[in-house]
């Protein structure tokens, strides 16, 4: 049932690519066409090698792209280097992986076009990439991204939604970006693959969180007992691992969101009039929530990004040139 009308929801794909194309008017899908043509298949290859050897890696390529949107802009800062850097704010430090992958990408890119792919078109790319070898729908990613020379752990532990958030400041944050309602519940659909720490649901377990599922918080419990270091990890989606798929919002309607900031977009007070509605909607029509999907991610991918002169094209992923 999930995979019918897959043209169709390609030509609404299509049709949101097409509206939100001239917001950023300097990026396009074949900026490489000419000065490196293979970089798309050279991705794809070694995205497609992590994912074998680690299927959750599929997510975490998927979420460097999304963290380091978030924080001045689409520029690849959360690759940085660095004590003072994004890799260590709250929400990076322990969690955010996926490094020596994406270190990977670029040895494999820089040997076939040296000095001409950015870092940062490289996490949009293997975002994409991570999402339909997972299961998922394609979209147009479009290139032309320069690299940030400047880390903003501030900036990080500022902007980015932490899960234990209310509704309001999760949306706060997105808006701030130039992010709506529709985006937040699309986006949060990434965790239909993935999997979390303890540390970061444990404010559901103790004292236990009335809209989780019985059984689900009794294992949860279980899994991160008082000796846990907090950093044993449970999948978002017990249903589905690793499938790109819309399980993940049919498990918000049965109290079996992970996060607490997955749950309140069924469950709290404020999802009522926001976001409720479309959580009900995805979890009917996985075409609705990949087309959506796709959409809220080309509008994520085009949070202010580097063209032109600004910014570099780095050598090394984890370090400005010198």
């Amino acid at each position: 049932m999930k995979k019918s009308n897959s043209f169709c929801c390609h030509c609404l794909i299509m049709v949101f690519f097409t509206c939100f194309l001239p917001a950023s008017s300097q990026l396009t899908s074949d900026f490489y066409k000419t000065t490196c043509p293979n970089l798309l298949r050279i991705v794809r290859g070694e995205v497609q090698k992590a994912i074998k050897a680690e299927t959750r890696m599929a997510a975490s390529l998927l979420r460097l792209h999304f963290h380091d949107c978030f924080v001045n802009g689409c520029d690849a800062s959360i690759l940085l280097d660095g004590s003072d850097g994004e890799k260590f704010a709250f929400p990076n430090v322990n969690s955010a992986r996926g490094f020596e992958v994406v270190d990977q990408i670029k040895s494999s890119v820089e040997s076939a076009c040296s000095g001409v792919v950015s870092c940062a078109d490289i996490l949009a790319i293997a975002a994409r990439d991570s999402v339909l070898l997972s299961g998922g729908k394609t979209w147009p990613v479009v290139l032309g991204r320069r690299d940030g020379l400047v880390s903003n752990q501030t900036g990080a532990n500022s902007a980015l939604p932490g899960p234990t958030e209310t509704l309001g400041n999760i949306t706060a944050k997105f808006a701030n970006v130039g992010l709506n309602i529709t985006d937040v519940v699309s986006l949060s659909g990434g965790h239909t693959i993935g999997q979390a720490r303890c540390i970061t649901f444990s404010n559901r377990l103790s004292p236990a969180d009335s809209t989780m599922d019985a059984s689900m918080m009794s294992e949860l419990q279980t899994l991160c007992n008082s000796s846990s270091d907090g950093n044993k990890t449970a999948p978002f989606d017990r249903n589905s691992v690793d499938a790109f798929d819309n399980h993940y919002f049919q498990n918000l309607l049965s109290a079996k969101g992970l996060l607490s900031s997955d749950q309140i977009l069924f469950s709290s007070d404020g999802a009522t009039t926001t976001t409720k509605s479309l959580v009900q909607s995805y979890s009917n029509n996985f075409d609705l929530f990949m087309a959506d999907f796709a959409n809220s991610m080309i509008k994520m991918g085009n949070i202010s990004p580097l063209t032109g002169s600004s910014g570099e094209i780095r050598k090394n992923c984890r370090v400005v040139n010198s």
